[in-house]
Parts: structure tokens; C-alpha cells; sequence
């Protein structure tokens, strides 16, 4: 598999895929970008969680605007109440 980065990297960076665990548990964090319509696919994301893996929890987060990185404060809650992420990128 190959990843792409769109930065304007002269040397890009190698980056290796993180194995994936067999079963999901414990808390995944759907974080909402703030942009356009992101909010549908977590809520949607959230019904199945619920449907599927009831014993997982979802904690949901939003950033304050797409247009920066997410502030530091915000990554580091996400980091130490949630095992897994999930990132809503729409319009």
C-alpha cells in the first residue's frame, strides 16, 4: 500500500501503517472538524456504533474550525480518554 501526503515535501517522509486490532473496545472519540454536513456522517457513524458494538463507548468532540489543526488542549483529551479516533471529513 502506498500513502500519499499532500505536503510539499521535497523528500517525503516513509510512514508505516499501524497493525490494527482484532476487536474494537473501550472508548472511540468521533471528532467533528467543523466542517459542512461532518456532523451527519458521526452522527450516523454513532447510530451504528450503537447498533453494532454496544459496549463501546462514544465520546464525541468537535474543533473549533477546519481551517487549523485541532489545539493542543483538544488533542491531548482526545489522547488520554480514547483508545481509537475517528475523524469526520465532509461538505
Amino acid at each position: 500500500m502506498k500513502i500519499l501526503d499532500p505536503t510539499d515535501e521535497r523528500k517525503p517522509i516513509k510512514r508505516e501503517l499501524t497493525s490494527r486490532p482484532e476487536h474494537i473496545s473501550g472508548v472511540v472519540g468521533l471528532l467533528d472538524i467543523s466542517k459542512p454536513r461532518g456532523n451527519v456522517l458521526l452522527n450516523r457513524l454513532e447510530q451504528l456504533f450503537d447498533e453494532r458494538l454496544p459496549d463501546v463507548e462514544i465520546r464525541r468532540y468537535t474543533k473549533p474550525t477546519f481551517t487549523k489543526p485541532a489545539p493542543e488542549d483538544l488533542r491531548r483529551k482526545i489522547s488520554e480518554e480514547c483508545g481509537f479516533v475517528i475523524e469526520a471529513l465532509a461538505d
